[in-house]
């Protein structure tokens, strides 16, 4: 198999099938081994019924829904779990992805041996106020924090080898940072591509402002699981050990002041010093039983599914 093509889609119940032939008609050009997967992120329109429609007209196309919502990163990650291309593309159900894109990004990928190619939204047809300006901001705090030279990390189209997507797991809201979970993984070959966009056709964006700030926050995570992610114990240990340490300097001090300097003075338990050098002892224990914890959750990991599949179509493997 060629070329896998991977489509999120939540409540796109209008524009799937024109899609589906759009991108029909773009890849059997190519002459190239092709299928197609659209996962149904629990619908509530009537995307399934169309799903449906397109795959008994064409068998190079299956299907996933899911129960109920689950979010993006997890209908990805059961696309790429069934998918069977040397090559897998993404692009989102809304039509704003142009599926002309396709066969540049697949020919570039091969002849220039890259693992990954992120498409660039250079020129966007959102709002100014509640997308771009976020986008910009997000995308450049992205930039600087993980020291990859991408553009639009929020794009949906995008390209991969498929060592790098068999080789990481998506949970929360990470699908956008699957540049950094491959780099982390030793795939650094990730190339960027000005990409059209185009206006949305049909419904209304799923995304608000709040995905801006929920991307930080994954962002942030991810930073911290690449340096400490196998051992929390060494920037846990750390942190408590400082602590630990500040809390017997100030109980060294109030002690050796008691006995043989002022013998006088107030009580020990009546002095700042007393709640400083207790609080600082406590939260310093408190680190390192956060990460004991962590490393016996680390060593006990199971990567276990975030979703739940109520129906599949032309899908041979079952997702467990």
């Amino acid at each position: 198999m060629n070329l896998s093509i991977v489509i999120p889609a939540f409540n796109e119940s209008e524009s799937l099938n024109e899609l589906h032939e759009w991108i029909s008609k773009v890849v059997k050009r190519m002459n190239i081994i092709y299928e197609i997967i659209i996962i149904d992120d629990g619908s509530s329109d009537d995307s399934w019924s169309e799903i449906k429609k397109i795959t008994k007209k064409d068998n190079k196309t299956s299907a996933i829904r899911f129960s109920r919502n689950f979010g993006k990163s997890q209908a990805l990650h059961a696309g790429f779990r069934i998918s069977k291309g040397n090559i897998i593309i993404t692009l989102d159900a809304d039509l704003q992805d142009s599926p002309n894109e396709i066969p540049n990004l697949y020919n570039r990928i091969i002849s220039e041996k890259l693992d990954i190619i992120s498409g660039w939204k250079k020129r966007r047809y959102d709002s100014l106020i509640l997308k771009n300006i976020p986008s910009k901001i997000f995308n450049y705090a992205a930039r600087k924090a993980s020291g990859i030279n991408l553009n639009d990390f929020n794009s949906g189209l995008k390209v991969y080898k498929k060592e790098v997507i068999k080789s990481i797991e998506l949970y929360g809201e990470m699908h956008r940072y699957i540049p950094l979970l491959a780099a982390n993984k030793g795939y650094t070959k990730i190339g960027e591509q000005i990409i059209k966009h185009q206006k949305r056709k049909f419904g209304y964006s799923k995304f608000g402002f709040s995905r801006f700030i929920n991307g930080l926050l994954d962002l942030i995570t991810l930073i911290f699981l690449k340096r400490f992610g196998r051992r929390p114990m060494h920037f846990f240990g750390l942190w408590g050990i400082i602590l630990v340490f500040i809390g017997l300097v100030f109980s060294a001090y109030i002690g050796f002041d008691k006995l043989f300097l002022n013998k006088d003075s107030r009580m020990i338990a009546q002095r700042p010093e007393f709640y400083i050098a207790l609080a600082t002892m406590i939260l310093g224990g408190q680190l390192f039983v956060a990460g004991f914890l962590g490393e016996l959750i680390n060593g006990r990991h199971r990567n276990n599914n975030q979703y739940s599949i109520s129906e599949s179509i032309n899908v041979n493997e079952i997702i467990k």
